[in-house]
């Protein structure tokens, strides 16, 4: 289990297998202005098993997100992606020439 940040406070939040991960909505975890976390719309578009590192194929959802950083920008690797209530990733790719979509690793290769 982690820790998620909510109003101050920290509250556990359990680890998924990759086997748990569905294609769907998910959230992205970050801060953008004064160092609070807010979480955004995602949707997972792809699982991939086999690869090393580009597990998870998200693409952004979220129009709040969009306008404010174009996409998945620098400085955003590590976020974590949460579905259905369990830490199950983190971003460790984007592309610039299609940032609204990134990769993210499985939680399972980071423990």
């Amino acid at each position: 289990k982690i820790y998620e940040i909510e109003d101050n406070n920290y509250n556990e939040i359990e680890t998924a297998s990759k086997y748990e991960i569905r294609l769907g909505e998910a959230e992205l975890v970050i801060s953008l202005e004064n160092e609070k976390l807010q979480t955004y719309k995602i949707e997972i578009i792809a699982i991939n098993y086999m690869s090393n590192n580009k597990n998870i194929k998200i693409r952004i959802q979220d129009d709040e997100l969009i306008t404010k950083t174009g996409g998945i920008v620098q400085g955003m690797s590590g976020a974590p992606i949460i579905q259905n209530g369990k830490l199950i990733g983190a971003i460790n790719y984007a592309n610039s020439e299609e940032p609204e979509d990134a990769y993210a690793i499985f939680i399972d290769k980071l423990m």
